[in-house]
């Protein structure tokens, strides 16, 4: 293994371990008929966390894009629960860089067009979670899946 494959996979464990680290309030509550679109950056840390979360947020559906072609198909195919961006996604938006994964019709955009592309297709309702920092993720996701069950968006997976 090359040393700068071994330093990605280094920051992605030391990633997945701060996620773990927002796991502060073990209550359970069951989201089994909600589901969060989430838009990161690096296909592998969306593989691991689609794994890892779940379970710790009442096992909402997890569906992962990392391009916008996919993010906004999905965006305009049904409804979400929750809409997540990944905190690699954040920093480069907080640093007025462009997110990998973008495409012609997207070049330049930062979280503002973002959100506006979610409340054009998802309604203003629809809870938008944003963080830099991996330990706000569960405790964000859990707010936000608490105020979807709490407006009773009981939206169901697809079988």
């Amino acid at each position: 293994m090359d040393e700068s494959h071994s330093q990605s996979e280094a920051a992605r464990d030391r990633m997945m371990r701060e996620i773990g680290e927002g796991l502060t309030d073990p209550e359970a509550f069951d989201c089994s008929k909600l589901s969060i679109l989430a838009r990161g950056c690096d296909p592998q840390m969306a593989l691991r966390a689609s794994k890892m979360l779940p379970p710790l947020l009442g096992n909402p559906e997890l569906v992962s894009c990392t391009d916008d072609d996919d993010f906004i198909a999905k965006l305009q195919a049904r409804k979400w629960s929750v809409v997540f961006f990944a905190p690699g996604a954040c920093r480069y938006s907080a640093a007025n860089k462009q997110i990998p994964g973008a495409r012609s019709h997207t070049r330049g955009w930062s979280l503002t067009q973002y959100r506006a592309l979610v409340i054009e297709h998802q309604g203003e309702d629809t809870p938008v979670v944003e963080t830099t920092d991996e330990r706000d993720i569960i405790p964000l996701l859990k707010q936000a899946l608490r105020r979807s069950l709490a407006k009773g968006q009981l939206e169901t997976s697809p079988t």
